[in-house]
């Protein structure tokens, strides 16, 4: 029985087997093991992999062979949608406070038990926001946080890692928005890492990992501008 590739604690930061070493069962799960220090966080989204994984469990690093993305342009809109954002209620801001974003998206979940964002990821991912690397897009109801998104842009590629929502529609908001702002900014895809129904309703789709590993290599190489993201509240999608 083959097992997934065991990566040592002081193992090089880029010390990942080929994807396609990743198992069928569990699908994806390609090594265990390591730490999740910037530089082995980064590493790995490079190269098309992602950690997932329990408090009482390893560290466990993903490549499905079916990968859920976004290209902005295919992005969904629902006529409820557009009306609830027409109605101007929320407001939607960007990174303006990512590591209550990141503790919101890490709450309980009435259909689940526990939580795969740990504490020790929230430290991690509140480190690579702070290198400019993590973003977060907020939705705000009367001055409160409702709900927002999180996740790391390298290149021309957002890799999104969680949504979370208080409010009716108030995660559909802060991802529409966000979408919207990445367009302009010339962003070519994101990364949505699994199948949902609520992100195929959005207008996510599946592709091969062969596929996406071939975008990722060129969209990771195109220059990304740390700068843009100096900036707070988001202006309405047009449409």
């Amino acid at each position: 029985m083959r097992r997934p590739y065991w990566i040592p604690q002081n193992a090089s930061p880029d010390d990942f087997p080929p994807l396609e070493q990743a198992l069928e069962h569990p699908d994806g799960l390609l090594a265990v093991g390591g730490d999740l220090t910037a530089n082995r966080l980064l590493a790995a989204y490079h190269l098309g992999i992602f950690p997932w994984y329990s408090d009482n469990e390893p560290i466990l690093w993903w490549s499905p062979a079916q990968r859920m993305v976004l290209f902005p342009e295919s992005l969904k809109v629902s006529r409820s949608l557009r009306k609830t954002i027409r109605k101007g209620q929320f407001t939607v801001t960007l990174d303006r406070n990512f590591p209550q974003v990141i503790k919101e998206c890490a709450g309980p979940r009435s259909y689940e038990h526990g939580t795969w964002i740990t504490s020790n990821m929230q430290k991690a991912y509140c480190q690579l926001h702070d290198y400019g690397f993590a973003h977060s897009c907020e939705t705000w109801y009367e001055g409160r946080l409702v709900g927002g998104l999180y996740g790391i842009a390298l290149g021309k590629i957002f890799f999104g890692e969680s949504m979370f929502s208080h409010m009716s529609d108030a995660s559909k908001v802060a991802f529409t928005h966000f979408v919207w702002q990445l367009q302009q900014w010339g962003y070519e895809l994101i990364d949505c890492q699994i199948h949902t129904p609520h992100l195929e309703s959005l207008g996510a789709e599946l592709i091969s990992r062969q596929e996406y590993r071939t975008v990722l290599n060129t969209l990771c190489e195109k220059q990304g501008n740390k700068g843009m993201w100096q900036f707070d509240t988001l202006n309405k999608p047009e449409g």
